[in-house]
């Protein structure tokens, strides 16, 4: 999951156009940004768009089309005068833009429980100055906050009643981790237009109740809400209802335990996704399966079940759901922490792994085969549910999840080649992410075509050599710009470089040498720029009109 840094694009021919989804002017903002309206951040700078200045082909067109979509700009280093440098310029970007930035926070001590995404800050106190740095940047906003992916759910030596570690470091204090997120909300929180969310896993990993009071340890209180499915796979209406249910739950901890909510037994109070009875099922109760996307469907009799109606319990809400509306409206309260869903690779859901014929531990959260890109970015996506205020790509598609599968030593079993680095840009995933978005995805790459001109000077008729062949090349941009062809040569003649008007001179503001980056939209044509050589000198001569040598006088 790491993150490289922002550079600052000048690209080359056959890359493609980055565009923003739209260009508003940017409102003041309340204090969590993400309102009806708002739009998300396009950044023309993002790693897609630096992975596509790398790539050719359909790869790079992959990685381009790609680029055109607001994903969500990770910070995972650094120090804090650098972390601050970056994240203010992000944000200013975005602001100029009308936009709303994603940005995601990943320095943690002990970040990733030590696998292919370890690293992060040395100590708490380390920690604790990079988030000053990080807030500091963001300034008075606007900027929506992921605060540690991971962050609450692999927590080192974190042991709850009842429940096995799934995280141990040597040393590692897991206070440590909430007293650094708790810091970490009351900081960000700081800025008056920044909304700050932590992580809540995903309907395939912590119970409702474990991942609810995990995140009232971790100050959800103060914040804006909790992020489901980071850089995962599963079914964006699972994680819909997996999130209601954690609001839900957050709701009775509070309602039952007003002065420490932390305090309240949410993993035994709380119904789950492990086991869903409730009263609209006459307590009849299963386990749901991730690798179905959930509904709720009512019985036509809850006393009297079919078994049909039992079987449906697999991927059939109505218990659990019946049980939040009871508990809830004993408590006389209902649920209001927010949350966003990341969408960026669920489209075809968790994969199954039970048709992978691997041995071990498959690895299903690493680079799965046959995903697809998700629902595009959108704020208030939901009308039905107002607790959803966003769908993002917090996770960058096309991006590996890491070396999955021994990839570190050979090739991924699933894919033929090695799983890259974390981080690093894998075209074979894009590429099947995008053949199996779902919904299929709606923007597309614009294209330019670009014709280059001999522009011969009067009167001459030999063709020069070196000109771009085909002559007439379409293609797509990055940041609207082309790099022109090599140098062209003409007998007699110099090259003065490629102009975008005709005629026999050109405007310097209109003339580029070869190599030289040109701003272009839709059909452009380049017109070559030629310098006749002046003629060449006469040797000297003498008195005697002789070609003269060292001893000749000139007169």
């Amino acid at each position: 999951m790491k993150k490289h840094k922002r550079i600052p694009l000048v690209l080359g021919a056959a890359c493609a156009l980055v565009v923003g989804l739209t260009n508003a002017p940017f409102a003041a903002a309340a204090t969590n940004p993400l309102q009806p309206g708002a739009q998300l951040y396009v950044d023309p700078a993002s790693t897609t768009a630096q992975a596509a200045a790398t790539l050719t082909g359909q790869d790079q067109a992959n990685a381009l089309l790609l680029a055109m979509y607001p994903t969500a700009t990770w910070f995972d280093g650094g120090t804090p005068a650098e972390v601050q440098s970056e994240a203010a310029t992000l944000v200013a970007d975005a602001n100029a833009a009308g936009q709303v930035p994603v940005i995601v926070a990943y320095n943690l001590p002990n970040r990733d429980c030590g696998q292919y995404s370890a690293g992060g800050a040395q100590s708490l106190a380390d920690y604790e100055q990079w988030i000053i740095g990080l807030a500091a940047g963001i300034g008075n906003g606007p900027a929506v906050v992921i605060l540690e992916p991971d962050g609450l759910g692999l927590i080192p030596n974190y042991m709850e009643p009842g429940q096995a570690n799934n995280c141990t470091i040597a040393g590692a204090s897991s206070a440590d981790r909430f007293t650094a997120l708790n810091f970490a909300v009351t900081t960000l929180k700081g800025g008056p237009n920044t909304s700050v969310y932590l992580d809540a896993t995903h309907p395939g990993w912590q119970n409702v109740g474990a991942a609810a009071q995990r995140l009232i340890l971790g100050g959800v209180l103060n914040a804006d809400g909790f992020f489901l499915n980071a850089s995962n796979y599963n079914w964006t209406q699972n994680n819909v209802d997996y999130g209601d249910w954690i609001s839900g739950c957050i709701a009775l901890a509070v309602a039952n335990s007003p002065a420490d909510p932390g305090a309240w037994d949410a993993p035994d109070n709380c119904r789950n996704q492990y086991w869903n009875g409730g009263p609209a099922t006459s307590w009849q109760g299963t386990g749901m399966d991730p690798l179905q996307q959930w509904s709720n469907q009512p019985f036509a009799d809850p006393n009297n079940p079919t078994a049909d109606e039992i079987a449906s319990l697999t991927w059939n809400t109505v218990g659990i759901d019946s049980q939040y509306a009871s508990d809830l409206a004993s408590a006389n309260t209902s649920a209001s922490v927010h949350f966003v869903v990341d969408t960026s690779r669920n489209g075809t859901g968790p994969w199954d792994t039970s048709t992978s014929g691997l041995s071990g531990d498959p690895e299903n959260w690493c680079n799965p085969p046959g995903a697809g890109i998700g629902p595009a970015p959108e704020v208030d996506p939901l009308a039905s549910d107002p607790l959803v205020d966003a769908y993002l790509w917090i996770k960058v598609p096309g991006e590996s999840d890491g070396q999955c599968r021994g990839s570190a030593t050979g090739n991924d079993p699933e894919w033929g080649v090695p799983s890259p680095a974390a981080g690093a840009w894998f075209p074979q995933q894009a590429a099947q992410l995008i053949a199996y978005a779902s919904p299929a995805l709606t923007l597309t790459v614009p294209t330019t075509t670009v014709t280059y001109a001999a522009n011969l000077p009067a009167g001459v008729a030999a063709q020069p050599t070196g000109m771009p062949n085909p002559a007439t090349i379409t293609g797509v941009l990055v940041n609207s710009t082309i790099t022109a062809a090599a140098a062209p040569s003409l007998a007699g003649y110099t090259f003065a470089g490629w102009c975008t008007v005709s005629g026999t001179t050109c405007d310097p503001a209109n003339l580029g040498q070869a190599g030289a980056a040109f701003t272009v939209t839709g059909t452009a044509t380049l017109y070559a720029i030629w310098t006749q050589n002046a003629p060449a000198n006469n040797p000297p001569v003498n008195n005697n009109g002789l070609p003269g040598g060292a001893t000749d006088v000139l007169s």
